[in-house]
């Protein structure tokens, strides 16, 4: 299915005519992987309107709002799915979300070809999303590489050793490791936990799925991530900025002060 949409849209826009879009694209947003070493807990949020272990999350999603918003409660980054079938995103989200804010963008998809990173910097993203789990060695080191020619950071998806140790032969700095087991979408964050200790301290972490609330965010935290990427928690909320607010510690606490 990605497949086939990927060849409809190089005959809507050739390679060519979609290289020189993104060499002229709006540079603005800045390093995802600058946004996640800052100091202190980076929350990458996402827009996010459906997913295939959950159906429909907020199909009414109002991208450029919700990004906004994300942005003035704090969020040092956004991920923004492109995905149509599954996921009901698209590049139109994509385009809403570059003119809405002035934070790093990642383009979360199943990139599988290079014309799909040409358009995340077409589209104006600062990063994409590369799924060890979907492609083989050489096609990830292949697309970390066209990555880097289009001027884009690539944050790496790992959910076991074996795709641990395949992002770090691709030269990973940017390692994302989902705690969604995808086979049966269990969802747990010890993956995090057992996985992280294995991770070199040059290379920055990232935790991916699963985490709802405040004591989530410091789980993890203790466990030494860089940033936490937090997608069904914020789209589902009606007051998006508070429950941010709220994962980074500045509202809704309890008697502790936590």
């Amino acid at each position: 299915m990605t497949r086939q949409d990927i060849a409809a849209r190089k005959l809507e826009r050739p390679l060519e005519k979609l290289k020189s879009e993104a060499c002229a694209r709006w540079s603005g947003g800045g390093s995802l992987i600058s946004a996640v070493r800052q100091p202190g807990m980076t929350v990458i949020a996402e827009v996010k309107r459906a997913s295939p272990s959950r159906g429909d999350i907020r199909p009414d999603l109002d991208i450029a709002a919700t990004v906004a918003a994300y942005e003035r409660a704090g969020a040092r980054a956004v991920s923004v799915l492109t995905e149509e079938h599954f996921f009901k995103g698209g590049l139109a989200d994509l385009k809403a979300a570059r003119s809405a804010c002035g934070l790093p963008i990642l383009r979360k998809d199943f990139v599988i070809d290079s014309y799909q990173v040409w358009e995340a910097a077409a589209w104006g993203a600062n990063a994409i999303l590369l799924i060890a789990a979907a492609l083989n060695a050489g096609k990830l080191h292949q697309l970390y590489g066209e990555a880097s020619q289009a001027g884009l950071e690539c944050l790496v998806e790992v959910h076991d050793m074996a795709e641990l140790n395949m992002a770090l032969k691709a030269g990973a700095d940017l390692v994302g490791i989902n705690n969604r087991d995808l086979k049966t979408f269990k969802v747990s964050l010890e993956t995090t936990e057992n996985l992280i200790g294995h991770v070199p301290g040059k290379v920055a972490v990232v935790s991916e799925s699963g985490i709802s609330n405040r004591g989530d965010v410091k789980r993890l935290a203790a466990a030494g991530v860089d940033a936490v990427l937090v997608g069904e928690a914020l789209s589902r909320s009606r007051a998006p900025e508070a429950k941010l607010k709220e994962l980074l510690g500045g509202a809704t606490l309890d008697a502790n002060g936590n």
